[in-house]
């Protein structure tokens, strides 16, 4: 395997309004976390002309057009993950907060929930990685200014 061999997977931690809750959707036909929880998200494409772009596209295309957030884009937290093909995956988490409309999963999750934040550590199936990654992105949320969040 080629040492550069890796793919960029961005995905999107969203919050309630009230930030009390963080979505999560069960993945359905995924080699590496079938019938788990997870963050919404995907592989950028060459087709995408930024990364706010591409996170607007996987938006889109997972929980629908109607379903709008509020995206913190200055900053993520990343995370190295080495797939069970043996590829790496960097990805970069994005904090977002529900803004409003309906979700509409598409055939890549089977449901979605909403999970209190203070409830993720018993909550399964899940990515482990799931509550240290919405700690972190609350502690950026703090520091978060209205002007670095873009509607999509």
């Amino acid at each position: 395997m080629d040492k550069h061999d890796f793919q960029y997977c961005q995905k999107i931690v969203v919050l309630s309004k009230d930030k009390s809750k963080v979505l999560l959707a069960k993945r359905q036909s995924e080699e590496d976390y079938d019938s788990t929880f997870s963050f919404i998200g995907g592989k950028m494409q060459t087709s995408d002309k930024s990364i706010i772009e591409g996170l607007k596209r996987e938006k889109d295309e997972e929980l629908g057009i109607n379903f709008k957030i509020n995206l913190y884009k200055t900053f993520s937290t990343n995370v190295l993950f080495q797939k069970a093909n043996g590829k790496s995956m960097i990805l970069p988490h994005y904090l977002a907060i529900e803004e409003e409309g309906e979700i509409t999963l598409n055939e890549e999750y089977s449901t979605y929930k909403w999970i209190h934040i203070n409830e993720l550590n018993e909550f399964e199936p899940k990515i482990p990685n799931i509550p240290e990654t919405v700690k972190q992105l609350l502690r950026l949320q703090q520091i978060a200014t209205k002007e670095e969040f873009v509607t999509i």
